[in-house]
């Protein structure tokens, strides 16, 4: 069965359309399981009705004709109970309902199974039996199996389908979820980027001048040829007669009168080269690679390389000459500092990236940018998504793609609403940060580029709870030097003296892994990452310390912060470094006072250490990203799980209680960094359970700040307090959206799902 399957679904995926993979899966079904007919009915985004879209064995005239509403028949039992339905008789059962010119009259066995992809009902899949006779087990099995194998691969052709039209007046919506990589709502025009020659990575794209196309696929042509010529003649003497020759036919395969005609004659019908070359190419490769003969099938190899050597030298051209958008949506595989800095400034609204994370290099620039950011987009159609009309929403972590003119409009007005915002509370900036009766809770800011500073200043921050040293290292092809690292620390320090600047040792590992330091691990969030790194490398450790004490001289307002840590040694050996460090740098000359050390409270053995950490060091912070990913067992870049991740889960916030209450008994003062310190709806629960600071990006500070001096203490204790007895993530967000009502803050949350789609 596994070796069935297997061929099933690569026939699928290699189909060039959904009607294409629907019309693989009837057949290939039918065929494997000797039915009279396999039957795939799917569910219409914007009606919600069963289309029937592909059969064998039925009438296929209705095909695209015909439809069931969810409650109706036995295909709407499947699709409205989610599971798996084997009728001997199908006539019997009281959902049965006989289409008439469908052609199902003389079948009696039936069974059909859900298509679910990410929660989403896509369809039913369907085989009927002519006999009457209940399927057997294995045969249940193997239906259940190909449906939840196929449901990804419909669900990538359907959006795919989806994103080839371009016509905004539809009111079908195609949406696409990833992982939220840096807030903002961006609305503009997809521009795919690919880092290297690969032929299934094209876009689609018009020509803008035919000819100008044609020239440069002929130049493409001749330089292809020039290099293979020169490889010839290098092994003229190395290789027998017969095998020389093959570097003839190898020349000959995109000839005028081959694949190269094929090519300019896609070119001269509108498409430009790098698409004509892909689509011609593909199609012959796949036709190469089905072939039984080996021979043959080694033809597709030689194709595909011919194809990557000339796209790699159209690519060379087309980027000396790329004209970008207005308004950029800028699409990779996996976005890159480069790619991002090839953007101007002025154009670049948005980020998509198929890999990644909230923690990844490109999501970490991005909120550095101040530029909208969605990673981890694992189901975007992307090569088809060139010159496409998108928003994103990073917010939320979702991509939407040519959305009709009322939902355009929609987004638009969040759009202008959160410019309206930010200028309505730029009078905030120089205002304390207390709550209506007077209880002060300093506002930090995490930053980790230059770019940082200015915005981070701006916003009135009381001081840095979080400095990503690690931003620096990300940005470099090497590991900079301690003097290197002292300019940077330093200028982060001078900016914001004399209020505290929390630096964090380097936190390498998980999804940030450096490209001259590579860490390759089955399970990297829970292998050699944060300080378990550094004291594995203490020459890292002790020049990133000493770097930071030299650029405090004179100023002292450096914390430094430890990552990641769950057991007391690694604290008394990063102590017991920084002293090291401490007294070589005393004894160079420098006069400063041994600065205050900190712990993150990233993992649950730390929650429970948390009153022997309190004891040893100056002040605590707590990693709320981390600590959430930790307790809930979700992995917040992975965004088939992401709906999962909740900062304000029961679980979480008793997590949070208890590391402040028993932090305060130790006399020692604890912040909150991460996503949850930036969400304004958390901030009164927040301030009562007694966080001494909240630490959050410098684009969520106003809102929270309006936030705080708009509630009291006792107020928000009250609230906590209610909230002790609830045990649901959507009871909390309900109790606290009633207060931010009660106070008239709505409109200071960020934008949620429910008021985007």
């Amino acid at each position: 069965m596994i070796e069935t399957l297997r061929k099933i679904v690569q026939a699928v995926s290699e189909a060039d359309d959904l009607e294409q993979a629907l019309s693989l899966i009837v057949h290939e079904v039918r065929q494997a399981m000797a039915t009279d007919v396999c039957t795939v009915y799917l569910s219409d985004r914007a009606t919600t009705r069963l289309v029937f879209r592909a059969t064998e064995g039925l009438n296929r005239d209705k095909i695209g004709a015909f439809s069931l509403a969810r409650t109706e028949g036995l295909v709407g039992w499947v699709a409205t109970r989610g599971e798996m339905l084997n009728l001997e008789d199908a006539s019997a059962h009281p959902s049965f309902q006989l289409v008439p010119g469908l052609g199902e009259e003389r079948f009696n066995s039936f069974m059909g199974a859900p298509i679910i992809h990410q929660r989403d009902l896509l369809g039913v899949l369907i085989v009927q039996q002519a006999d009457s006779r209940r399927f057997s087990d294995d045969e249940e099995a193997f239906l259940i199996t190909i449906s939840a194998q196929l449901a990804g691969i419909i669900a990538h052709a359907e959006v795919s389908g989806l994103a080839a039209l371009s016509d905004t007046s539809s009111k079908t919506i195609t949406r696409i979820v990833g992982v939220a990589g840096s807030p903002g709502i961006g609305i503009g025009e997809g521009v795919f980027v690919s880092p290297t020659a690969d032929l299934a990575a094209v876009p689609s794209r018009k020509a803008v001048n035919r000819k100008a196309e044609l020239r440069a696929f002929r130049a493409a042509l001749a330089r292809v040829r020039d290099d293979i010529e020169i490889v010839s003649d290098n092994l003229k003497h190395e290789l027998s007669t017969e095998d020389h020759a093959l570097f003839g036919v190898y020349l000959n395969i995109l000839d005028d009168s081959t694949l190269g005609g094929e090519v300019a004659s896609l070119i001269k019908s509108g498409e430009w080269a790098q698409g004509a070359l892909s689509q011609v190419l593909l199609k012959h490769i796949k036709h190469f690679e089905r072939m039984e003969h080996s021979y043959l099938r080694e033809r597709a190899v030689d194709v595909r390389d011919l194809g990557t050597r000339v796209l790699t030298y159209l690519k060379d051209d087309s980027e000396n000459r790329r004209d970008w958008p207005e308004k950029t949506i800028l699409i990779a595989e996996e976005i890159t500092a480069s790619a991002l800095g090839e953007v101007p400034r002025d154009h670049l609204v948005g980020v998509v990236s198929l890999r990644g994370s909230a923690n990844s290099h490109a999501a970490i620039i991005a909120r550095g940018m101040g530029v909208p950011a969605v990673m981890g987009a694992a189901d975007l159609p992307y090569s088809r998504l060139d010159a496409r009309t998108l928003v994103i929403d990073g917010h939320n972590g979702r991509v939407y793609i040519n959305p009709p003119q009322e939902a355009l409009r929609r987004f638009q007005q969040l759009v202008d609403d959160d410019l309206a915002l930010s200028e309505e509370l730029s009078v905030l900036r120089n205002e304390p940060s207390q709550t209506l009766d007077g209880h002060n809770v300093p506002l930090w800011v995490n930053t980790g580029l230059t770019a940082d500073l200015p915005r981070a200043l701006e916003s009135g921050a009381d001081g840095v709870g979080l400095y990503r040293t690690e931003v620096a290292f990300l940005l470099r092809d090497k590991f900079p030097s301690e003097e290197e690292q002292r300019q940077l620390y330093r200028e982060q320090l001078e900016a914001f003296a004399p209020a505290p600047v929390t630096m964090r040792s380097l936190d390498i590992g998980g999804d940030k892994s450096l490209p001259y330091f590579p860490i390759s691990e089955d399970n990297p969030f829970l292998g050699w990452r944060g300080v378990r790194v550094t004291l594995d490398h203490p020459e890292i450790f002790l020049a990133q310390i000493r770097a930071m004490l030299k650029a405090n001289e004179g100023l002292g307002n450096l914390r430094i912060l430890l990552p990641m840590i769950s057991a007391i040694e690694e604290v008394e050996e990063s102590l017991a470094l920084i002293q090291r460090c401490h007294d070589e740098v005393v004894a160079e000359g420098y006069t400063q006072k041994f600065p205050p050390v900190g712990a993150m409270i990233e993992v649950p053995s730390a929650v429970w250490l948390t009153d022997a950490l309190a004891h040893r060091l100056d002040f605590l912070s707590v990693g709320s990203n981390d600590l959430t990913q930790y307790l809930l067992a979700v992995d917040r870049t992975n965004a088939r799980v992401a709906d999962m991740y909740h900062g304000l889960h029961p679980a979480v916030l008793g997590a949070l209680a208890k590391i402040c209450r028993d932090a305060h008994q130790r006399s020692c003062p604890v912040s909150i960094c991460g996503e949850l310190a930036g969400d304004p709806r958390a901030t009164p629960v927040l301030i009562a359970m007694g966080f001494d600071q909240l630490s959050m990006n410098a684009a969520s500070l106003p809102r929270v700040k309006k936030v705080l001096s708009s509630v009291t203490l006792g107020e928000a204790k009250a609230v906590l307090e209610q909230l002790s007895g609830l045990h649901s993530v959507k009871e909390v967000k309900l109790l606290l959206d009633e207060l931010m009502q009660r106070r008239g803050l709505e409109r200071y949350v960020r934008p949620g799902q429910e008021r985007t789609e």
